[in-house]
């Protein structure tokens, strides 16, 4: 979700979608005009926002997959919102499972670090990338113009190396600090709950109107019907936390809240609107927020 040019990471404006290999076609019944795919599969249309929520947040590639156009990709991607908290609960799982395995070998902090190389992999770092654009946008600029310009560099600047230095650092300490029948439950509801937080400030803040990206392409059609969707589909995820630390999840539920009205104000009175760096910058809060709670017992 960040927006800086001349990273490897897919940019916001969803044209690496349209270099997906595929086949098949679906039409879309809203556009009234071809995905571009035989009609071999019209069964494939309900898992058609799955596959491009997939394709999008991660570097996984999805054979049978092709979009033609950048119209098409927002389109697609518009739908596939609300299936971001999936996608990051199995980002999540991977994730866990990776640290899982190594930790009966080597110390925690081996384990933990080798399981955030794998994610970045998984992910293309393109959270962690957020953040840095973020923190040098509004570490370096005052007005939105000069706020806006900064985050599109794509050089990281000392706000930028800072803060992206402090999320992952802090990140780690906590899953450090995790006892192991943690480890799985606490990943897995962080990750979907992350990816959570970017669909409710997508529902919550308009884009900004002069920007190219995620935020303006699909934040423009977001809507509380597909944060209802996607909250529900994050409820399976943080229902094992849930249950085995009520008191903490409730309160960080409560703080996700808090921060969610205030990054709306924030927005909206120092940017005017809602850019992909934003979002990720939401993403990695939410994660922090869940990972918190989880460790607020161990005090």
């Amino acid at each position: 979700m960040g927006d800086a040019a001349g990273r490897g990471h897919r940019r916001a404006d969803c044209a690496a979608l349209a270099r997906c290999r595929c086949r098949t076609v679906v039409r879309c019944r809203h556009a009234r005009r071809d995905y571009g795919m035989t009609p071999a599969a019209p069964a494939l249309r309900w898992w058609m926002p799955l596959a491009l929520a997939v394709q999008f947040l991660t570097r996984v590639p999805i054979p049978g997959l092709r979009v033609l156009t950048a119209d098409t990709a927002k389109l697609g991607l518009a739908r596939a919102v609300a299936w971001f908290p999936l996608v990051g609960g199995l980002v999540g799982l991977l994730t866990a499972c990776v640290m899982l395995l190594i930790d009966p070998y080597w110390r925690r902090p081996v384990a933990v670090i080798l399981a955030l190389i794998f994610e970045a992999r998984l992910t293309g770092a393109f959270h962690e990338d957020a953040v840095a654009d973020f923190c040098d946008g509004f570490g370096g600029g005052i007005k939105p113009e000069r706020i806006h310009s900064i985050m599109k560099d794509s050089r990281i600047g000392s706000y930028g190396a800072l803060g992206l230095g402090l999320a992952v650092g802090l990140r780690a300490v906590l899953l450090i600090s995790l006892p192991a029948p943690l480890i799985l439950p606490a990943l897995v509801a962080s990750a979907s709950f992350g990816r959570w937080m970017a669909v409710a400030v997508m529902a919550l803040v308009p884009p900004l109107s002069h920007t190219e990206g995620l935020a303006k392409d699909v934040g423009a059609r977001s809507n509380l019907a597909q944060l209802a969707a996607a909250s529900l589909l994050t409820v399976p995820f943080i229902a094992a936390l849930g249950w085995m630390l009520p008191g903490p999840m409730i309160g960080g539920l409560a703080a996700a809240v808090i921060f969610l009205l205030w990054f709306r104000r924030f927005l909206l009175r120092n940017l005017g609107g809602v850019t992909g760096d934003c979002l990720g910058f939401a993403v990695y809060v939410g994660q922090l927020v869940m990972l918190l709670a989880a460790t607020l017992h161990l005090a």
